[in-house]
């Protein structure tokens, strides 16, 4: 059994949110989309999907001919009752799976700001632990303009209303970054070079700010990170019942 990690660029791994889920036992398989690895052909012996970003668009379908299978996948796990989560582009692929619909924004927002709870004072239990309203790291010029049917909003920004959302109880999707290491956020920004200046979007301003916010950025993903791997991905699912109740894997003695 493992859970199935769909990388859309060679930058955009499962990063943190990765190494928390191989440290409690769970295997991960990275399906490389990016360099041309197949799609499997069925969810058996899968735990559940985490689905990456990537600068591609869920309508190009043409060019990247793994966006219908991947959403085929994603669609039939919601099905099944798997856990998925989707990051900036792994959001606006289950959106588009489930029913919803992406669109382009007015203006990329490219930046190191603020989400805010769409519900302050209704917490759902995976961002527990969490604040209202704390800065994050968006990359992205696309956005899930219609959530799919029974799709909750959960965070927002003043430039895109759905920053995540959930569909369900175990399907989540985000469309900012919260996984990222420092350097992996600086090698990001260099690589989209080309882009942010199309944008008009000045690196050394994000820098800045994630000089100044870095460690509660990293605190607050860290966090994230844990309780999607405690509340979404719990190995005591997996393990055979000796008859006593267990909150986790970690409390079978």
């Amino acid at each position: 059994m493992a859970i199935l990690v769909f990388q859309h660029h060679r930058l955009e791994t499962a990063a943190i949110l990765g190494e928390n889920l191989r440290d409690v036992g769970h295997k991960l398989r990275t399906i490389a989309l990016f360099d041309g690895a197949a799609l499997p052909p069925d969810l058996d012996d899968v735990d559940g999907i985490i689905s990456m970003g990537g600068p591609m668009n869920v309508d190009e379908t043409q060019q990247h001919g793994w966006i219908e299978g991947e959403c085929a996948l994603i669609k039939e796990a919601h099905s099944q009752g798997l856990p998925i989560v989707g990051i900036c582009l792994g959001a606006q692929l289950i959106a588009k799976a489930l029913g919803g619909e992406v669109a382009a924004m007015e203006k990329p927002e490219i930046a190191f700001g603020p989400i805010r709870a769409g519900f302050p004072g209704t917490i759902d239990p995976l961002y527990a632990g969490l604040p209202w309203t704390h800065n994050v790291l968006h990359l992205h010029g696309q956005q899930v303009s219609k959530l799919p049917a029974n799709g909750v909003p959960m965070y927002g920004s003043p430039a895109c209303k759905t920053q995540s959302f959930k569909v369900g109880l175990q399907t989540y999707g985000f469309q900012y970054h919260f996984e990222w290491r420092r350097n992996q956020i600086d090698t990001v920004l260099a690589d989209n070079h080309a882009w942010l200046a199309q944008a008009g979007v000045d690196a050394t301003e994000i820098k800045a700010a994630l000089d100044a916010g870095y460690d509660m950025y990293r605190q607050l993903g860290d966090k994230l990170c844990q309780n999607i791997t405690d509340l979404l991905f719990p190995l005591d699912k997996r393990l055979p019942s000796d008859g006593r109740p267990v909150e986790n894997f970690r409390s079978i003695g």
